[in-house]
């Protein structure tokens, strides 16, 4: 996947989203009480994390996205225009609030989340034209699936050819199989590769990786958490392992993952480089409590 003909620009088209993370001692039981959690707010969204992970990672960035007309909306793009984050092609919308995830996170560092999308679900097919240019210079485009699932195949549409597409299936939904097709990378973690394949998650990180990429990747990557990332492709398969670290957060380790990942592919990294240090990456974002925003920016950097 090394092409020395990429110059570091990626493209995602995402969502953006304010965090708001309660630390809890244990989450409640059905019709339980937990009183004692500390309130957090950060900025989030995985399209947001992944384009500011991408930045810090050395590549030059566009997002297309939707918020709000909201003060969480225009705080949302101060944030990505002060990680270096061009922002021409963030929509701005009175139909709907600026989407909001609601984040538990026990002591082991572990996260529940809830999502409430707002303007994320409003990013359309249409609002990709205006973003053509950037689609056509960008040697990545980056998309999740927490904005509608049309609009992400769009976007792959307009991608020039020899540009790679990276698709993070996070949250999970059904794929197309002509974006399937289309992927050069597909990222998923154990849960979203056994729902994208059918297969029992116990199959195990290795084989999901290769179910996966039978159904048309040019390669798979899937995350597992401590255990690190595992690798399909045409040209065979393998493991990189993850540091041993303490985790304080786990919330934005995958966004922080697929960010630093893009970034390397941009500028030409083969796809083992790519993943190893995205590996290394994710493994710094979860030592530190929030998204990855908060995570110093000289830990991204390669």
């Amino acid at each position: 996947m090394r092409s020395p003909n990429r110059s570091g620009r990626v493209c995602v088209v995402g969502s953006v989203n304010t965090d708001y993370v309660l630390r809890v001692a244990r989450r409640p039981d059905p019709g339980e009480t937990v009183a004692d959690a500390t309130l957090e707010v950060h900025p989030g969204g995985k399209g947001a994390n992944q384009a500011i992970a991408a930045a810090r990672s050395g590549a030059a960035v566009d997002i297309v996205a939707c918020v709000g007309a909201d003060a969480p909306g225009a705080a949302r793009i101060v944030d990505l225009r002060a990680e270096s984050t061009g922002t021409e092609h963030v929509v701005v919308t009175s139909r709907a609030p600026t989407g909001v995830a609601m984040i538990t996170v026990t002591p082991d560092g572990e996260n529940a989340i809830v999502v409430a999308p707002g303007a994320n679900s409003l990013l359309s097919p249409a609002d990709l034209e205006p973003a053509r240019e950037a689609l056509a210079r960008t040697d990545a485009l980056v998309v999740q699936l927490e904005v509608p699932v049309a609009t992400v195949v769009r976007a792959a549409e307009l991608l020039a050819p020899g540009a790679l597409l990276v698709v993070n299936c996070a949250p999970f939904r059904p794929l197309p199989s002509s974006l399937l097709a289309r992927a050069d990378v597909l990222v998923a973690n154990v849960g979203e590769a056994a729902a994208l394949t059918g297969r029992d998650a116990r199959a195990g990180a290795a084989a999901l990786a290769a179910s996966a990429r039978r159904l048309g990747p040019r390669s798979v990557v899937v995350t597992a958490g401590r255990d690190g990332a595992y690798v399909s492709a045409s040209r065979g398969s393998s493991r990189h392992p993850a540091p041993r670290v303490t985790a304080l957060d786990t919330t934005g380790a995958g966004d922080a993952f697929v960010g630093a990942l893009a970034a390397d592919l941009s500028r030409g990294s083969s796809l083992d480089d790519a993943v190893a240090r995205a590996v290394l990456v994710g493994a710094s974002t979860v030592q530190s409590p929030g998204a990855l925003a908060r995570v110093p920016p000289g830990l991204f950097a390669g």
